[in-house]
């Protein structure tokens, strides 16, 4: 018996309405307010760039989710994004059972990763060499003041912050 050739599920992506999704009962991930605002400017700039990772109830025709809750949410919470996206969302399906499914939400979730200082610190200093203002850093990369601030110390470039006003709270 020939053995088939395996091809990922990204390569058939399906637009499945949003109707027919439904959240998963076992996803421990939870996600802040600014993240989620920083994922709603994420979808509203840039557009769906990465699919929801689902499993077909074909017993009840719905979808549920293994990874991408939040980006589900965010068409359910935004009418911009929904009537955007056609009330439509791009789709990858699995068929596993329960088990590798919980195991594929947990690997979806830890694989995300977290973000070096360093590396961050130098984007912040780029983009301020760029000439981008420490509230477009904010908006855009969905940062605070407070880390913004650090980020430009750990560089400790003097010319970061040529722009700011400091205190004249002592006299030479």
């Amino acid at each position: 018996m020939e053995q088939k050739e395996y091809e990922s599920p990204v390569y058939s992506i399906k637009a499945i309405p949003v109707e027919k999704l439904r959240a998963n009962e076992y996803n421990p991930n939870k996600v802040a307010p600014p993240e989620m605002e920083l994922l709603y400017h994420s979808i509203k700039e840039d557009g769906y760039t990465m699919p929801i990772v689902v499993y077909h109830r074909k017993e009840e025709d719905v979808y549920e989710i293994v990874d991408g809750f939040h980006r589900y949410s965010i068409i359910l919470l935004y009418k911009d994004i929904y009537e955007r996206e056609k009330g439509l969302l791009p789709c990858s399906v699995i068929e596993k059972p329960i088990g590798e499914r919980m195991a594929s939400t947990i690997r979806h979730n830890r694989a995300r990763g977290s973000h070096n200082v360093d590396l961050m610190s130098n984007i912040v200093a780029e983009l301020v060499e760029l000439g981008k203002s420490d509230a477009w850093i904010s908006k855009y990369l969905g940062m605070s003041r407070d880390e913004i601030l650090r980020l430009k110390q750990v560089t400790g470039i003097a010319a970061l912050f040529k722009d700011q006003e400091f205190s004249k709270s002592w006299v030479v």
